[in-house]
């Protein structure tokens, strides 16, 4: 009998098992792109001595910048808590028991569920991934992605506060809302496929692995989500400077005087501004020159498909996924506000 040929062999008595040499984990390309455009952004907004930064452009573009990051750190810093406490602490389980077991009704049940996330869209990502990794349907978990961060209590809140004495628009943002997170669930059940999705995303977690600290994973978890969505943050908040900065006001006025151009030109606004959406009301109450149904695509379309948003997606659950979901998402949110819009506004 030959050793090198065995797979068991026998020493003394005792069954000796060869170990195979563990298995080296290689992090995706898109985390690495991530911190170096983190670190590369991070650098140049500290160098404010730098002439060319003095600049009164480039002085707006890197406070529009930097006040976009900051604005959504803490709601992004927020959802990889949330999304580290499901993955350790939560029962593999417990979604799956709580959500009907038809896909097509759990669309609609998470959609409502969505109303229990005080935060933005920076924080409904990791906990949709979170979601997917515990068994929860992907068409669940999307319906949850665009209803938690419009019509949560606090944008809600918001939203009565920027259109004092307008209970209509609050109830079209929540009706149009939660329209577009269920039609766009229901999309995904029809349409959707899993090979959209980054790998890892394919293979459902069943909750905590044997041989690791709970605190241990959250901790992990935690950090790596945070550190990944990151980098795509700031990459969102880069570009939706750059369009603050460069896109003159007489722009905004050309379109608002045609019904379905400032509708159109609204949920373009809303995708390259980035605003969270706990300010979104504000900045859309200030466009008096378009149309209620137009302000309210703006409300709609901003908390599901903006700059940030799309790369922290893209970074999520992938490319392929990212472009294809947030095109359609716009055009469904953009139908629901119109129809909505035209019936209560």
């Amino acid at each position: 009998m030959e050793k090198s040929e065995e797979l068991v062999g026998v020493a003394e008595g005792v069954a000796v098992v060869p170990v195979a040499p563990p298995l080296r984990r290689t992090r995706p390309w898109p985390l690495g792109a991530a911190l170096a455009i983190a670190v590369g952004v991070t650098a140049v907004l500290l160098l404010a001595d730098t002439p060319l930064l003095n600049q009164p452009a480039v002085q707006a573009w890197r406070t529009v910048s930097l006040a976009i990051t900051v604005q959504a750190l803490p709601f992004l810093l927020l959802g990889t808590v949330l999304s580290g406490a499901i993955n350790a602490f939560v029962p593999a389980d417990l979604f799956t028991r709580v959500l009907p077991d038809r896909a097509a009704l759990a669309v609609p049940v998470a959609g409502v569920a969505g109303a229990v996330l005080p935060g933005c869209e920076c924080a409904s990502v990791p906990v949709a991934n979170s979601l997917i990794r515990r068994g929860v349907t992907p068409a669940a978990a999307f319906a949850f992605l665009l209803s938690a961060p419009a019509i949560n209590p606090v944008v809600l809140t918001a939203t009565a506060v920027a259109f004092p004495g307008d209970p209509a628009m609050v109830a079209a943002r929540l009706i149009a809302s939660l329209a577009t997170a269920a039609v766009m669930g229901w999309l995904w059940l029809w349409l959707g496929k899993e090979r959209w999705l980054r790998p890892a995303l394919r293979h459902r977690h069943t909750g905590h692995e044997h041989g690791h600290s709970r605190w241990t994973e959250f901790r992990l978890g935690c950090q790596h989500d945070f550190l990944h969505a990151g980098g795509f943050l700031v990459f969102g908040a880069m570009a939706a400077a750059t369009f603050n900065v460069t896109v003159p006001r007489s722009v905004l006025d050309t379109f608002s005087g045609s019904p379905w151009l400032s509708v159109l030109f609204l949920a373009a606004l809303a995708v390259l501004l980035a605003v969270c959406s706990e300010a979104d009301a504000f900045v859309a109450a200030s466009l008096t020159g378009f149309s209620p149904t137009a302000r309210l695509a703006f409300l709609v379309v901003g908390p599901m498909v903006d700059l940030k948003l799309i790369a922290l997606q893209a970074g999520t659950f992938g490319r392929a996924f990212a472009w294809r979901f947030s095109t359609a998402t716009t055009v469904v949110a953009v139908t629901a506000s119109v129809l909505i819009g035209g019936a209560l506004l």
